[in-house]
């Protein structure tokens, strides 16, 4: 069967057996990236990639000029923290539905991410076909989690209910050493781990203790006993 074709009527209507195009945007700031998913996406009859930015202020000029129905976020951009800048794209479209495109697979940066406004997260390196299917998916008004990381959000919820909120191990980790005044890229190279995970384990702290701020977090730090007041 041929695919749908493309075309109008004098009124510039869609013609009765076309299907509506999905347009897609990329915000990946590796050129080989974007150009591979420009080629996997429009092999598609139904999707169409309407626009390409490299970074944050890339993004926002983009989004001047065209309003895609699916935004493909990276969240590892050189110019802004991806979870954060999930709110600032939808203030400009709020219909706008956010696919994370990520190599985390952390639970808590998947959770922060939907809390920010994404519709749906997916992990580098998946399949063409899981991408096409969570844009659709999204298309549709469904969330989409990508199966790589759908296990470690319900371990991570299950450890959540279990412990009533309470800090985990590593939390508590990053906690000490954020009152210790250390930065989000000391405490990665002490623990073993990425400043991406660090802000998003501090962001969480920052949701489960109801504070504000590395004040607030160190504050509580040495009212709970986790630090001694001045070290």
């Amino acid at each position: 069967m041929a695919s749908p074709t493309r075309g109008a009527d004098a009124d510039g209507k869609l013609e009765a057996n076309e299907v509506r195009r999905i347009t897609v945007a990329l915000v990946e700031d590796h050129h080989l990236v974007r150009e591979g998913l420009r080629m996997v996406l429009g092999r598609q009859p139904d999707l169409e990639v309407i626009g390409e930015a490299a970074d944050a202020a890339g993004a926002f000029r983009m989004l001047d000029t065209v309003t895609p129905d699916v935004l493909l976020l990276d969240l590892s951009l050189p110019d802004s923290d991806g979870v954060r800048l999930i709110g600032s794209l939808l203030e400009r479209h709020p219909a706008m539905r956010i696919l994370v495109l990520s190599m985390h697979r952390e639970a808590e940066t998947v959770r922060q991410a939907f809390f920010a406004g994404a519709s749906g997260y997916m992990v580098k390196g998946a399949h063409s076909d899981d991408l096409h299917a969570a844009i659709r998916a999204l298309m549709r008004g469904e969330q989409y989690v990508h199966s790589s990381v759908a296990g470690a959000i319900v371990e991570d919820s299950m450890h959540w209910l279990q412990s009533g909120g309470a800090m985990s191990t590593r939390e508590r980790e990053i906690l000490r050493l954020i009152a210790a005044g250390r930065s989000a890229v000391q405490i990665g190279e002490i623990l073993g781990i990425s400043p991406h995970t660090v802000r998003r384990h501090r962001a969480n702290l920052l949701g489960k203790l109801n504070v504000r701020g590395s004040a607030g977090l160190t504050r509580y730090a040495v009212e709970h006993g986790i630090v001694r007041e001045g070290g």
